[in-house]
């Protein structure tokens, strides 16, 4: 019996035409990073589990992939440990390597690795898929890409400015209305300090971040349920419902936080990121959010989380400042900030609001009809030439009926047909039919390949 063809849950099969859309946002992505002077770097699927454990705390390593060590690995595993059935254990003695779980970690390990070879500020864009071990939902998927922007090896706000300029304009240009969401880790840790409670800075962000999927309550009991007393979670509850605009809530906050060092230096840092933003006339709203923690531990500064403002599905951009994340890897003391775009949340966003370009499927833009060899030997010249002018063109590759070959330019969305029978040879003029009009007309090849260029353009 044949086996039933399948893929791992939480992956998903792409066609051309889901191929095409997602081409049209990574284009876009990319011209957007490269217009601000980032350089593309790739890394590899998997990554050594010591450069991945560790570094998105508690919950993030739940989800790293691990993979098996060759051959046999279970042979330098401990008999104890295998009976004790305790996998954490186990894993240390028949697993060293994981599928990455974001970009970020890896690229820290690449700029200490190559940092001979680096040139600092280094402002890399990365384009590659990422791997978590998370629960398959809407919007949500154990293989999905990420298209990262980050520059290290500089402290300067500027940086935070840019970035925010750089959410701004891509979705400007995919025609995504969206809201910037930022905040600042140093407020958050200040916020710990005020209520007593520094050493659980890593508890209080876990569980606020939450606070729009799980609501206050929820967010209450696992703060309670991670040994904060009910005197600290009462004093965080004002906090976290500040209201008015981006400076009043930094002026509110700087008063509660007036006995807190690191929480004013967060508070400065804010006034100065919105302070630059403000002559920019972005056309993205960017505002400040207290609630917003980021439950990554490499975060030490400013973070970002970008909503669509259309459509319910969890944050599609997000990042932040990281001030020591190569020091794990022997380079202390280089900051780095960057941001990541979620590509498969934005072209469910895109899919569902009908924001693609209408010809975003369209891969041939002209299509000759088939009648046999001879019309064959006349065509191939002229499709060649109309390649070399940057035309896509295909010859349907055998003289099958004409429906057949209709139905083919059809489905395939393309929106122009030649045909070049006995007539088009002897007066060298082809007929070109317009499939969406359904009009047809005789022209010259300079002339064929001038009204198709400027139908290209003019899409």
């Amino acid at each position: 019996m044949a086996q039933k063809p399948s893929i791992p849950k939480g992956t998903r099969d792409f066609g051309p035409s889901e191929m095409v859309k997602r081409n049209f946002i990574f284009d876009t992505v990319k011209s957007v990073f490269k217009l601000y002077g980032y350089q593309p770097i790739e890394t590899p699927a998997m990554e050594n589990l010591s450069t991945l454990m560790g570094k998105y705390g508690e919950e993030g390593d739940k989800l790293l992939f691990k993979i098996l060590n060759s051959g046999d690995f279970l042979k330098g595993a401990d008999e104890s440990q295998l009976q004790q059935k305790n996998s954490q254990k186990i894993t240390s003695y028949i697993s060293e390597k994981g599928l990455r779980y974001d970009l970020t970690v890896p690229f820290a390990r690449f700029v200490v690795q190559h940092r001979e070879e680096v040139q600092f500020p280094f402002k890399r864009y990365q384009v590659q898929p990422v791997w978590r071990a998370d629960n398959p939902q809407k919007g949500r998927y154990r293989e999905f890409y990420q298209c990262d922007v980050d520059v290290i090896g500089s402290d300067s706000l500027l940086n935070e400015v840019e970035l925010i300029q750089i959410v701004d304009e891509v979705y400007r240009r995919l025609n995504i209305r969206v809201a910037v969401k930022m905040n600042n880790r140093k407020i958050l840790s200040g916020i710990a300090e005020v209520i007593g409670q520094p050493d659980k800075i890593v508890d209080i962000t876990v569980a606020i971040d939450k606070l729009d999927k799980n609501g206050i309550e929820k967010v209450n009991l696992e703060l309670e349920e991670k040994g904060l007393p009910k005197s600290a979670i009462n004093q965080l509850q004002p906090i976290l419902h500040l209201s008015g605009t981006n400076f009043e809530k930094l002026q509110q906050i700087k008063s509660v936080l007036a006995t807190s060092e690191i929480g004013l230096k967060g508070v400065s840092e804010m006034e100065t990121v919105f302070n630059w933003l403000a002559p920019l006339q972005l056309q993205t709203p960017v505002e400040l959010d207290l609630t917003l923690a980021r439950g990554l531990n490499y975060y030490t500064g400013a973070i970002f989380e970008v909503k669509a403002l259309d459509m319910q599905i969890g944050s599609i951009t997000g990042g932040g400042r990281y001030d020591d994340l190569t020091g794990i890897f022997g380079l202390p003391g280089v900051s780095g900030v960057g941001i990541s775009f979620g590509a498969d949340r934005i072209y469910d966003v895109m899919e569902h609001l009908d924001l693609f370009p209408k010809n975003a499927a369209t891969t041939t833009q002209l299509l000759f009809i088939n009648f046999g060899e001879k019309e064959q030997s006349w065509c191939l010249p002229v499709i060649q030439q109309l390649r070399r002018t940057g035309i896509s063109t295909e010859m349907y590759p055998e003289p099958a009926k004409m429906k057949k070959q209709m139905s083919y330019a059809n489905d395939r969305k393309i929106p122009y047909v030649a045909l070049v029978g006995e007539e088009e040879m002897s007066s060298g003029l082809i007929t070109l039919k317009n499939m969406e009009l359904g009009t047809q007309e005789k022209v010259g090849v300079a002339e064929l390949m001038e009204l198709i260029s400027n139908a290209i353009i003019r899409k």
